[in-house]
């Protein structure tokens, strides 16, 4: 892959001259590259894949254990007088690990283009490991108060900064040992360890309750999963330290074409910080929020917003994932044959027209007001627990059966003194049937499925974004800045949403979180669709020949950029922000906090540079006069 993404376009080809010196220096190096790869045999990509994706796997697992816990972590390290501030305290302690995912990004991104891909993600994955395994010794807030969700953040934090230099190294290390006619089939593979340390994290958890009772399960067995951590990174690394070097890397390095400076060359210079932003904005934001929202965001759905039993929900979104996870192999696949760019906006496209009648179907599965309740089946049982003096516990569960064999449980407790109510709380668990249960397992599939059409092409495409020598860096920022950020939150903001949806008495309030991943959906396909080019050659030449048609097109949408950059300064400061900060609720502060310090920062800042590029023209696609269509590609792609 040459060095610039954009090499022809009017703000980086000073001179053509310079363009022709430079064409000749990649055109050189992409032949001794080339000739690596072939080299390799394709039957030794096998255990490269294997030992890369087991690590990934493992610290995907490690990352994905915490969110998958929220709820109980929520009630073991949190004050428990707000219940709804405490998970949304949770769930803002798994964002720190998002947040400073891009943190990681550069620092172990910088490290792995300037001493290696295998050396970098080695230190990731112990220091992953070693984070989760101290998770799991805390003592909780009853005993430690608030030195335990501090504790928690900071280990969380540790968490994100690893996470953030893992993905790039692997993604990079797979795609220079893999031929470049079939990146996106071995790079998929990669891709597809997330899904499956998501399913293994459940699995764990599930495997671990179902040894014990609940109350220990409460009390200390929920530590299990935290502390199995320790044995498979002990795993994990005995298989990684028999890895090679990339060859591509290797060969770059003993020929002194890496970087002394990779942060400066990937950041500090226009060229390929306009390439890091359409990365983003184009690319990043849009699968990120795709693969949040269909997947895990599908899961606090079904627990939180739904009610549905904590192991039947999981168990669906399980089984839907697993379903799907072979389809991220396909597209991967297919992208080496008819190109990525498609498949990649394809996939936004279908999330927006499908997520909220995805959403709106799997609600109604659950929906008690279309049932018949067989009220002669109604069973009530109250008991009672004497606490200290006077105080006294009341539990009343009330199960309700309805004909089509769903089961509604409800708990009330109340701690009275001497006849007055000290404290309240209520549950309620939908126990579903069996079709209702694949109904929502083929709503989590087809989610799923969308998001894999995606994610499976998306490494190889990064990678062929950025030059050999920065692409560790280059890539991961990106990449961390639309899953960490933009992705990440979407779970937190929509469970905020629903939240004051529902407070407001709206009729479809449990549709309200997905306003925000379908709003950034909207904005990433709009900046694919004009601005991301096709790294597959044959598409290229043919796009080529039109570009110049659309090149005022996309100027002109730069005015739109800026617009929407400011836009989104003022809505996020002054509406989404300010107000909630200062509304004196625990989490309209944390909502609040979190869109004017995060959110609104990154999206306004980026959007206006990258409308600032591409009012310039820097995005233009152009042909350099005197040399053949072929090698237009090979310097203008």
């Amino acid at each position: 892959m040459p060095d610039n993404y954009f090499a022809g376009s009017p703000g980086c080809n000073k001179l053509e001259k310079e363009i022709l010196i430079t064409r000749a220096n990649q055109l050189d190096l992409t032949i001794k590259m080339t000739a690596v790869i072939r080299n390799i045999k394709t039957w030794s990509l096998v255990p490269v894949i294997a030992a890369s994706s087991v690590g990934t796997l493992i610290e995907w697992y490690d990352f994905y254990i915490f969110g998958t816990l929220a709820t109980i972590i929520s009630t073991q390290f949190f004050p428990k007088e707000n219940a709804t501030f405490a998970f949304l305290a949770t769930l803002a302690t798994f964002a720190a690990g998002l947040v400073v995912r891009p943190f990681g990004a550069l620092f172990f991104g910088r490290l792995g283009d300037l001493i290696g891909r295998k050396y970098t993600f080695m230190v990731t994955l112990v220091l992953m490991g070693g984070s989760t395994f101290a998770i799991g010794l805390i003592p909780n807030y009853e005993t430690i108060g608030f030195a335990a969700p501090i504790t928690i953040l900071v280990l969380r934090i540790l968490q994100g900064l690893a996470i953030g230099g893992e993905y790039g190294g692997a993604a990079t290390f797979v795609a220079e040992h893999s031929p470049e006619n079939k990146r996106g089939f071995w790079t998929s593979w990669i891709q597809t360890s997330s899904g499956i340390a998501f399913v293994f994290s459940i699995g764990v958890i599930l495997l671990t309750k179902s040894f014990m009772q609940t109350a220990a399960w409460e009390s200390w067995g929920w530590r299990i999963p935290f502390l199995v951590s320790a044995l498979l990174v002990v795993i994990s690394v005995y298989i990684r330290r028999n890895m090679s070097e990339s060859p591509l890397y290797a060969r770059a390095k003993a020929e002194g074409k890496t970087s002394a400076n990779p942060l400066k060359e990937s950041f500090g210079n226009k060229a390929n910080l306009k390439v890091v932003l359409l990365a983003l904005f184009g690319l990043t934001i849009g699968v990120g929020v795709i693969s949040w929202g269909s997947i895990f965001y599908a899961q606090s759905f079904l627990i939180r917003t739904m009610s549905v039993d904590y192991d039947q929900s999981n168990s669906i979104v399980v089984t839907g994932t697993v379903l799907a996870l072979p389809f991220c192999v396909f597209f991967g696949w297919l992208s080496d044959k008819v190109g990525r760019k498609n498949l990649l906006l394809l996939s936004m496209l279908l999330g927006i027209i499908v997520f909220r009648p995805a959403f709106q179907q799997m609600y109604q599965v659950t929906n008690l007001q279309k049932k018949t309740e067989n009220k002669a089946a109604l069973h009530v049982v109250v008991t009672n627990q004497l606490l200290q003096g006077t105080e006294s516990l009341t539990t009343t569960t009330t199960e309700h059966f309805y004909t089509d064999g769903t089961v509604l449980r409800e708990i009330r407790k109340e701690t009275t003194s001497s006849g007055n109510v000290l404290t309240s709380d209520r549950s309620k668990t939908i126990m579903i049937n069996g079709s209702d249960k694949w109904m929502l397992i083929l709503m989590v599939f087809v989610l799923a499925t969308i998001a894999v059409l995606s994610y499976g092409p998306l490494a190889a495409y990064l990678v062929e974004m950025f030059p050999l020598k920065i692409r560790y860096s280059s890539l991961s920022l990106p990449y961390h800045i639309g899953f960490g950020i933009f992705g990440g939150m979407a779970p937190l903001i929509a469970t905020y949403l629903i939240q004051k949806a529902n407070d407001a008495h709206k009729t479809d309030y449990y549709l309200a979180g997905l306003t925000y991943p379908i709003v950034v959906m909207i904005v990433s396909l709009i900046i694919g669709l004009f601005y991301l080019r096709e790294n597959n050659l044959q598409t290229s030449l043919m796009m080529s020949t039109f570009s110049s048609k659309i090149n005022k097109l996309k100027r002109g949408l730069g005015i739109v950029w800026i617009a929407l950059g400011l836009v989104t300064t003022y809505f996020g400061v002054f509406h989404l922000g300010l107000p909630n900060i200062m509304s004196g609720k625990q989490d309209d502060l944390i909502f609040g906090l979190i869109m004017m310090l995060i959110i609104t920062p990154v999206a306004s800042i980026g959007l206006i540079m990258f409308g600032k590029y591409a009012l310039r023209g820097e995005y233009d696609n152009t042909v350099i006069p005197g040399i053949s269509p072929i090698e237009n590609m090979v310097v203008l792609n």
